[in-house]
């Protein structure tokens, strides 16, 4: 599998269960109905999943993110989405077309020196690379192996052992058994430097299958003793697959047809629950040969005709082949020649259909590769036609610019004196504006600071004036029921007002420590929002998740931080009351230039063009805070998908 393949692809679920997450993920992107950088996301999560499947669902997806990103100069999803196509034609047979795509993907990586574009280069030579492999020019193959190679040397080493698996494919076909060996070793080197488990054990069963091409079953054996301890930990169905076809492979060249059976149905069965079309109809045609070797010519029917179906389900003209050939040998062995002969028909004309397409294939890629070639000279061709006619435009318009010339002068005066009036008129404008702006924060940070003032003069009231009295009052109840006889009934009464006025102090404190929190006061803005998160989360109604840097006591102004606590305050009252989320993270850095605040949620979402018209008091408060400050807001949100707020101040 191409090292692209296996960074576009997420892990393999069952059949069902993928099927369900892929129309989920459909709904998701058929009600977003903006064509944005958004959108553009929501179909590559979906195109991650898909892009292994048989189906004509994903094309018209895969084209709508290319359009969508190609309209927003999104450069990173016009990669993702020419990378996508490029694998999604070529994995269904498709080469030219999918050579085009990745043609037009190498031209947009161009210029870029980043390492995740050259990364992403690396991962395309060596899937192009895989092309030509099946097409059989093994030179370009070895090239752009040898390309990705370099790059993943220098920008990720851990990939490395996927190149090496490729090139010993490469010379496995052009028989050089020792070069085969050398970079199989060292492909099984690289994987073991990784030390991803996974990629050692699929490294070595590669080795093996190609031991086993070679007739080398001895040490195919040996092998994969060796490497059954790590497989069978790993428990992972596309490395069992592998390791039982090997399993089978080697059964059925020493003659234990019985063993070889059954290793085969075993990986036929974790193809099945891969849900892995390819793998199931690689494996169905030795199952077939097996049980007919062992006289199960019943099931070997069945293996054959379910291989016949999948295959011609799939367009997978490999196993349509071994189904003929398979079904010609079954029937050939009960005596029926003239069935044996109608498969061998199909077989033959099924034969001289691939080489026909193999070829056209080949003219097809060699017009791709010739028209890319090209594309130099041709612009070159088209740039000195261009240079040719712009001469004689200006060789004939120069009598033209001498004879209007004088008329152009005077024209020149009059503009530049209308200019000069409208520039006055424009700047006398624009300096209103500013002074209007100005009223406006001005009157703004009068506000705020009143607002804060008496916040600090009313929780300054409450809590030494009438805390006071009310612990006042309390001690003279408790001094006072000392010096009394109370039936029971009064003391049960007593004792109920002494709880009332125990939680009317409580209360109290709560409404004075949120008008102005001490902690913020004494220990600066991190300290405050830490206890405010603590207190909500503590509270059961939500689960908030905070992260608070650079905030300690005196690293930012007095003014700077009752306002960031409003701000977080208030965002974090509106996802109580309206966002319908479990989880919240409240994140607040602060660095030599900017005070950055981010609040995410996993809530219900909303669409935010209706802030605009908004009429309530908290959304106006946090926007009125953050212009005082001279920040920015930008808000996301997708339906059922959650809210992120982001905003910016400078400090």
């Amino acid at each position: 599998m191409a090292i692209g393949c296996l960074l576009l692809i997420l892990c393999c679920l069952p059949g069902q269960a993928q099927t369900k997450q892929l129309d989920s993920m459909l709904a998701v992107i058929d009600q977003y109905t903006q064509n944005d950088t958004v959108k553009v996301q929501l179909i590559l999560k979906y195109v991650k999943v898909a892009v292994n499947e048989n189906t004509t669902r994903l094309e018209p997806y895969l084209l709508q993110m290319i359009a969508i990103s190609k309209a927003e100069k999104y450069r990173k999803g016009l990669r993702a989405g020419y990378g996508t196509a490029h694998l999604f034609y070529t994995d269904r047979g498709d080469l030219a077309k999918g050579m085009r795509y990745a043609d037009s993907s190498f031209m947009l990586m161009e210029g870029d020196t980043s390492s995740e574009n050259l990364i992403q280069k690396a991962y395309l030579h060596h899937n192009v690379a895989s092309d030509y492999n099946k097409m059989g020019d093994y030179e370009q193959a070895l090239a752009h192996y040898s390309q990705a190679g370099e790059l993943l040397k220098k920008y990720q080493p851990q990939s490395v052992a996927y190149v090496y698996s490729g090139l010993a494919e490469v010379y496995e076909k052009l028989m050089l058994p020792e070069k085969v060996d050398e970079y199989d070793q060292k492909a099984i080197e690289e994987a073991e430097k990784s030390g991803d488990s996974a990629s050692i054990a699929q490294r070595h069963l590669n080795h093996i299958s190609r031991l086993i091409n070679g007739k080398d079953i001895a040490k195919a054996e040996q092998n994969l003793d060796k490497i059954a301890p790590l497989v069978l930990k790993l428990n992972k169905n596309i490395i069992l697959f592998s390791y039982y076809q090997n399993k089978g492979a080697v059964d059925f060249e020493q003659e234990r047809f019985a063993e070889a059976a059954r290793h085969y149905k075993t990986a036929y069965d974790k193809a099945v629950e891969a849900d892995d079309a390819n793998q199931q109809v690689m494996v169905l045609y030795p199952l077939a040969l097996s049980a007919m070797k062992t006289n199960q010519t019943q099931e070997a029917k069945l293996y054959l005709d379910t291989l016949l179906k999948k295959s011609l389900d799939s367009k997978m003209m490999f196993g349509e082949q071994n189904a003929y050939n398979g079904l010609a040998k079954w029937y050939e062995e009960k005596g029926d020649y003239q069935s044996a002969n109608k498969y061998l028909r199909e077989l033959t004309e099924l034969t001289d259909s691939i080489a026909s397409q193999e070829l056209r294939d080949k003219v097809a890629m060699t017009e791709v590769r010739f028209k890319v070639q090209g594309k130099d000279n041709e612009i070159k061709m088209l740039q000195d036609e261009r240079e040719i006619q712009r001469l004689s435009i200006r060789q004939k318009n120069t009598l033209n610019y001498i004879l209007i010339g004088g008329a152009v002068a005077l024209l020149i005066i009059l503009l530049l004196g209308y200019r000069n009036y409208t520039n006055r008129q424009q700047l006398q404008q624009q300096r209103i504006s500013e002074l209007e702006t100005e009223k406006q924060l001005t009157a703004t940070e009068a506000v705020l600071k009143g607002e804060a003032q008496e916040r600090t003069r009313l929780a300054k009231d409450l809590h030494d004036g009438l805390g006071g009295m009310l612990s006042g009052i309390k001690y003279s109840f408790q001094h006072m029921k000392g010096n009394m006889i109370m039936t029971p009934e009064n003391h049960q009464a007593f004792e109920r007002s002494m709880d009332m006025l125990d939680s009317s102090i409580q209360e109290m404190r709560r409404v004075a420590h949120n008008m102005m929190p001490e902690a913020l006061v004494k220990f600066g803005l991190g300290a405050a929002l830490k206890d405010f998160c603590n207190d909500i989360h503590r509270s059961g109604a939500l689960q908030v998740n905070h992260q608070f840097i650079g905030l300690e006591k005196d690293s930012v102004s007095d003014t700077v931080a009752i306002t960031v606590f409003r701000i977080v305050q208030e965002l974090l009252n509106n996802v109580l009351k309206h966002a319908s989320a479990t989880n919240v993270m409240v994140q607040v850095a602060k660095n030599d230039t900017t005070l950055s605040v981010t609040v995410e949620d996993d809530g219900k979402g909303f669409n935010t063009s209706t802030l605009d018209n908004s009429r309530g008091i908290g959304w106006s408060n946090i926007r009125n805070r953050v212009e005082f400050l001279k920040g920015n807001i930008d808000i996301k949100s997708v339906p059922n998908a959650g809210t992120s707020v982001l905003i910016e101040i400078p400090v």
